[in-house]
């Protein structure tokens, strides 16, 4: 028993500022168990009476604290063991410099994750837009954001993008959104026909918003048209390509139907002999 004692006490030097124990090894194992324990434990008491949505939320940002604790709770009980941190900080200097520039966008993104997750910015659900890719967020983590696009890829932001990119969130106010489609008629058509024909087609869509109701723009007399522009709202973020695509369809069958012309330009090339 005494010579396992001595053994389990016993020093090993991995340098001569650096040595370890088979004691020490065991109680610094001990130590970071009881922590693991205790952060799940407090964990699960602090989310026992939250919603799903806060839940998440409150188990990115504790993550995030996990580093801290443990940061600390070895820091601590390196210094009461006598393991010698100044060698071992020493020894490793270039590869810490090393490590922490290739770590420092993963902070980054760490540290914009807690932004987001205090302030608000985003939420579950939110349909957004950042570097003109759009997508329905379906999940806020400390370092990526993770949604969905219109073709049901899957977009995974790292969190860092919201600060150095400018963010569209489509749902801020609300799920009513505003869409529109443009269209140029001939110079001889009748103005008020083509108002009434763009009215009625947004007032019969089914996908459609009546409240706020459709409104018909004449934006500008074209180099070949007479420009319009039919605006309209609508609470579903996820189909706007297909509404507008519709409302054109639509748009150019009654206009067939009231022989209503759409021009191109057109240019007229002269040939000298």
């Amino acid at each position: 028993m005494k010579k396992f004692i001595e053994f389990i006490n016993k020093e090993f030097f991995i340098t001569e500022s650096i040595k370890f124990s088979i004691v020490t090894i065991i109680l610094v194992s001990l130590i970071f168990l009881i922590t693991y324990f205790s952060l799940k434990i407090i964990k699960k008491i602090a989310t026992k009476k939250l919603d799903e949505e806060r839940k998440l939320k409150f188990k990115s940002v504790f993550s995030f604290l996990n580093y801290f604790v443990y940061i600390i709770v070895a820091l601590i009980t390196f210094q009461n063991f006598g393991i010698n941190l100044t060698g071992i900080f020493a020894a490793s200097a270039a590869l810490l410099v090393g490590i922490g520039l290739a770590l420092q966008t993963f902070f980054q993104d760490i540290i914009s994750g807690i932004l987001i997750l205090a302030d608000q910015t985003v939420h579950v659900g939110d349909i957004i837009e950042i570097d003109g890719k759009v997508g329905r967020v379906e999940n806020i983590k400390i370092r990526t954001t993770r949604a969905v696009t219109f073709d049901n890829k899957v977009l995974i932001i790292p969190n860092h993008k919201y600060l150095t990119s400018t963010l569209f969130n489509w749902t801020e106010n609300g799920t009513v959104l505003r869409g529109s489609v443009s269209v140029g008629v001939s110079y001889d058509s009748d103005v008020q026909k083509i108002k009434e024909i763009l009215l009625q087609i947004a007032n019969d869509h089914p996908h459609l918003i009546k409240n706020p109701p459709p409104k018909v723009l004449f934006n500008n007399f074209g180099d070949s048209a007479l420009e319009f522009e039919l605006v309209f709202t609508y609470n579903n973020g996820f189909r706007v390509n297909l509404i507008e695509s519709d409302i054109r369809f639509l748009v150019h069958k009654s206009f067939k139907e009231n022989n209503i012309e759409i021009p191109f330009p057109q240019r007229v090339v002269h040939l000298q002999k």
